[in-house]
C-alpha cells in the first residue's frame, strides 16, 4: 500500500513538472482613429505717429481631418483566461511582458516579440487577437402593460493561436467567444434606467475564458 502511494506521489510530482509553460497575451487590436482639427489664428498691427497712421491685420482660419491607426492590447479579458487554464492542469502559466503605447514592436508580430525576450520560460504563447466586439442596448414595450424590458450586453469574438516558443510553429487555432447581458423590468415612469455595464463585462470575461480553455 505504501509503495503504491508512493508510486502515486511521484507521478503526480512528474506529471506537475512535465506541465508546459504557457504565456498568455491580453487581446491584441488595431484600430484606425480619426481626428478632427479646427485651428483659427488672428493678428492685427496698429502704429500712430504725429503725421500719420498705420496698421494691418491677418486672419488664418485652417480646418482638416487626420487619421491614424492605434494599436494596443486590451487588459480586461485575460484574467479569466488564465483562471480557467490554471484550473484545467494543463499548463504551467508564465508572465510574459505586455505591450505598452511605447513599444516600438508591431502588436501583432509575436515572433519578433517571442525572440525580444518578452516570454522568457514560456514553452508556448498564447496570442489572442480582438476580432469584434459589439456593445447593444435595447428598450422593449411587453404586450398589454405600462412597462418595458431594458437589455444591455456585449458579445466579443477573438482569434487564438497557440505558438511553440522555440519553434515558432502554431500548433493550435481557434476562434472563441464571450457573451453577458443585463436585463431590468421598468415601467413607464421610469426616466433613467440603469444598467450594469460592470456585471456585463465580468460576464463576458468568464465565458470567454471558459470557451477558451475548453477549445485549448
Amino acid at each position: 500500500m505504501r509503495a503504491w502511494i508512493g508510486i502515486m506521489a511521484l507521478a503526480c510530482a512528474f506529471g506537475a513538472q512535465a506541465a508546459p509553460k504557457i504565456a498568455v497575451t491580453d487581446l491584441a487590436y488595431q484600430e484606425r482613429v480619426e481626428e478632427y482639427i479646427h485651428t483659427v489664428s488672428a493678428q492685427s498691427n496698429y502704429q500712430a505717429g504725429i503725421y500719420h497712421a498705420s496698421g494691418s491685420s491677418s486672419y488664418n482660419e485652417v480646418e482638416a481631418t487626420s487619421s491614424y491607426i492605434e494599436q494596443g492590447e486590451l487588459r480586461k479579458f485575460s484574467g479569466d483566461i488564465k483562471g480557467e487554464i490554471l484550473k484545467s492542469g494543463m499548463f504551467q502559466l508564465i508572465q510574459g511582458k505586455p505591450y505598452t503605447a511605447q513599444s516600438s514592436e508591431d502588436v501583432f508580430d509575436v515572433i519578433k516579440r517571442i525572440k525580444a525576450g518578452h516570454y522568457k520560460g514560456a514553452d508556448y504563447v498564447l496570442f489572442g487577437t480582438l476580432s469584434d466586439i459589439d456593445f447593444t442596448r435595447d428598450i422593449t414595450a411587453l404586450a398589454n402593460t405600462d412597462s418595458y424590458s431594458a437589455i444591455l450586453g456585449l458579445s466579443l469574438v477573438a482569434d487564438f493561436s497557440l505558438i511553440n516558443t522555440r519553434t515558432f510553429e502554431i500548433t493550435s487555432a481557434f476562434t472563441a467567444m464571450g457573451d453577458g447581458q443585463d436585463t431590468k423590468l421598468v415601467n413607464g415612469q421610469d426616466v433613467k434606467v440603469s444598467l450594469n455595464r460592470p456585471r456585463v463585462v465580468r460576464d463576458v470575461s468568464k465565458s470567454l475564458g471558459e470557451d477558451v480553455a475548453r477549445q485549448l
